[in-house]
């Protein structure tokens, strides 16, 4: 009976989580089939058997975390009969192709074995140990997971500890990459905050205007996000990482946007967003928005960012002091656009104002370049036609 094992779902992966069984014991199952959906630290993938045969037995249930090389089932018996499949069958990702069948090996048909009555049993290496340090015997145990999967409370009432009342969300997946990431920003970072309140009257009118054509839609993320590429390239150093004792000023402009989705925050990224019109710029964005609210984003469609975007604006907040999408060097943020009373030309007006706010790395540059950098946005938002015109 072979088992098959949590692959390797690359981009530097090494455990992921599962969200949902495609298949159940006893089912039929063909080579390349989808038996499950696991997340991972980038993105949810489903996940094909390599094998043609019955399902034995599953590895574990929804919410589980599992490493990479860990069982994920166990497959006996052929779904089609004396056929088998060659090694080179059952890469991760679908999408990313199987390499092809060299040969095809004529076996003896094998049957499932019976199912057997299921015992206590632990996956979680935590609560193995858990148990260990404080003498408890998992055999006396009583399991109430499912399968008779032993839990941490299952443990912890054996020690008659008290167990916390409420629900237990773990922190996997999406959620875990995300606090890692925002961690690592705010220890290694010496981040500074700059802001400004821009008038953005002339922004929603110019966006009015460009919608004139409602076949090519640019939304008010967009035209900012195309006025912060301008500004990336008048401004390099905010274009740039840390590596070492080293500043790398990027030559390609990969704008990242956090994009609230029901798996978590995620940022997506658009690359060469510096070689995209404003229409195709937004257009991409609002592409890259749909599929990660569908969960449906590749892994590497949230990687490799060298500047990110947070329009938390559509939150109802007017400011934010973002964390750094680490390891780039800056990242800008948007708050609503709401009616307030501004100076123009010596008068008292009501003027859609919006605030600006520019969280930068401390180490790549300088109050000067982050203000410089900031107030072009803000003087594009303020005179939008004219900042089109010159790009």
């Amino acid at each position: 009976m072979p088992d098959f094992l949590l692959p390797d779902l690359g981009e530097g992966l090494t455990e992921a989580a599962i969200v949902d069984w495609r298949v159940k014991v006893g089912d039929t199952v063909d080579v390349d089939q989808v038996v499950v959906e696991v997340e991972t630290a980038k993105a949810a993938v489903e996940v094909p058997v390599p094998f043609a045969g019955v399902v034995s037995a599953l590895h574990g249930e929804p919410g589980q975390l599992l490493p990479v090389g860990a069982p994920l089932l166990s497959v006996g018996g052929f779904g089609e009969p004396g056929v088998t499949t060659s090694s080179g069958s059952g890469n991760v990702l679908i999408g990313y192709g199987t390499a092809p069948a060299t040969r095809r090996k004529r076996v003896r048909r094998v049957e499932a074995p019976a199912p057997k009555a299921k015992a206590p049993g632990v996956i979680s290496p935590f609560v193995r140990k858990l148990a260990a340090d404080n003498g408890i015997d998992l055999a006396k145990v009583t399991a109430t997971g499912p399968d008779g999967i032993i839990r941490r409370a299952d443990v912890e009432a054996a020690l008659k500890k008290p167990v916390a009342k409420g629900k237990r969300i773990p922190l996997t997946g999406v959620r875990k990459a995300v606090a890692d990431k925002l961690t690592t920003s705010r220890r290694e970072i010496p981040e500074a905050t700059v802001w400004v309140d821009v008038d953005a009257t002339e922004l929603v009118a110019a966006r009015a205007a460009l919608n004139a054509k409602p076949d090519r839609p640019v939304s008010l993320l967009g035209l900012i996000a195309r006025f912060t590429v301008a500004g990336l390239k008048k401004y390099p150093a905010l274009n740039s990482r840390v590596e070492g004792g080293e500043i790398v000023l990027l030559d390609e402009i990969h704008l990242g946007f956090a994009a609230q989705t029901d798996r978590g925050l995620v940022v997506p990224v658009v690359r060469d967003a510096g070689e995209l019109s404003t229409r195709e710029l937004s257009a991409a964005i609002g592409e890259r928005a749909r599929t990660a609210r569908d969960g449906k984003l590749a892994p590497a469609d949230l990687t490799g960012g060298t500047f990110t975007v947070n329009n938390y604006g559509v939150f109802g907040v007017d400011g934010s002091a973002a964390i750094i999408n680490h390891p780039e060097a800056a990242i800008l943020g948007i708050g609503r656009i709401i009616d307030r009373p501004w100076v123009v030309d010596g008068a008292l007006a009501a003027r859609k104002i919006c605030e600006l706010t520019l969280a930068f790395d401390h180490r790549v540059c300088d109050g000067g370049t982050a203000g410089g950098f900031l107030r072009f946005v803000a003087d594009c938002v303020e005179s939008p036609v004219t900042a089109l015109g010159d790009l």
